[in-house]
């Protein structure tokens, strides 16, 4: 797989907007995905926010791996940087981001109030990539519909300020991926978990790189979920991870003229159930060293 290009004209522009209002907000709400934390994290943003105070929120930690979300906070804590693992769509954890952002924000609310200056609601820009969950976290933390949403990338291609309780007040943005994947395994792991456009990649690759870390890391999923005997291991050569996609496609049905199996379909079956969670709480990539997807 050759490095992805991606830098829609919309995209360019929203990088400009957040520098044009870094003098504006006090912190950063860098929302990443759960299921693949380094992945989802943009390595522009550092550049972008210039030095701003953070807070990473770990979204859809209800689909990863809770055992792997801790080690991802332990590892975000070893750099000085607090991580909360949240789910946008229930609530869980979302409660806590205002305290956590007082608490980030300690030194700059004592020096105000040393000065004389009223109490205000700190002012927080939202940035994470598309598809991440940016507008349902804004509508759990606003308390109502302030902010488009859907399930596809790119849904938010404006930004505005809401207010959020009597303590923040939010700044959403457009998702921005960086300009292109270097490393193909990030671009494959965001495939799986449809942060990129299904139309960008064959849905054969992506659920191809998929199953193949799956198989190291969660056999026993894949067994229960499709009724499998077995399935191969990490290291299995390309044959044996067909196969088993082949297999799991006559499980579902997706049958072609002739008998045969349509991958695609079943690779499609196998991307659903993963990015749905009907495979377990899943993790991607873990702080340790693991077979790549």
């Amino acid at each position: 797989m050759t490095a992805i290009q991606w830098f829609p004209g919309h995209m360019t522009r929203a990088k400009r907007q957040i520098e044009d209002k870094l003098k504006l907000i006090d912190i950063a709400f860098e929302l990443l995905d759960a299921r693949v934390p380094l992945s989802s994290r943009n390595p522009m943003i550092d550049e972008i926010l210039r030095g701003k105070p953070r807070l990473v929120l770990l979204n859809k930690s209800d689909l990863a791996d809770p055992k792997a979300t801790a080690e991802w906070v332990s590892y975000f804590a070893d750099a000085g940087i607090a991580a909360v693992p949240i789910d946008s769509v229930t609530g869980t954890g979302v409660r806590s981001i205002p305290e956590r952002t007082k608490e980030a924000l300690r030194d700059k609310i004592e020096a105000r109030l040393r000065k004389g200056m009223n109490p205000r609601a700190a002012r927080a820009l939202i940035v994470g990539i598309p598809n991440v969950g940016k507008s349902t976290l804004i509508n759990r933390l606003a308390g109502k519909h302030a902010a488009a949403t859907g399930d596809k990338p790119g849904v938010t291609k404006g930004q505005q300020w809401i207010r959020a309780g009597a303590d923040l007040e939010l700044l959403d943005t457009p998702g921005i991926l960086w300009p292109k994947f270097e490393d193909p395994e990030v671009g494959y792991r965001l495939a799986a978990i449809g942060s990129i456009n299904d139309r960008i990649l064959q849905a054969e690759d992506v659920a191809f790189h998929a199953l193949r870390y799956l198989c190291a890391a969660y056999p026993d999923e894949l067994k229960a979920r499709y009724e499998l005997d077995g399935v191969p291991d990490g290291g299995a050569d390309a044959e044996a991870i067909v196969a088993m996609m082949e297999a799991i496609g006559r499980k579902r049905g997706c049958l072609q003229s002739g008998g045969g199996v349509n991958l695609e379909k079943a690779s499609m079956v196998v991307l659903r159930d993963l990015r749905g969670g009907k495979l377990g709480r899943i993790s991607l990539e873990t702080p340790q060293r693991q077979p790549q997807l």
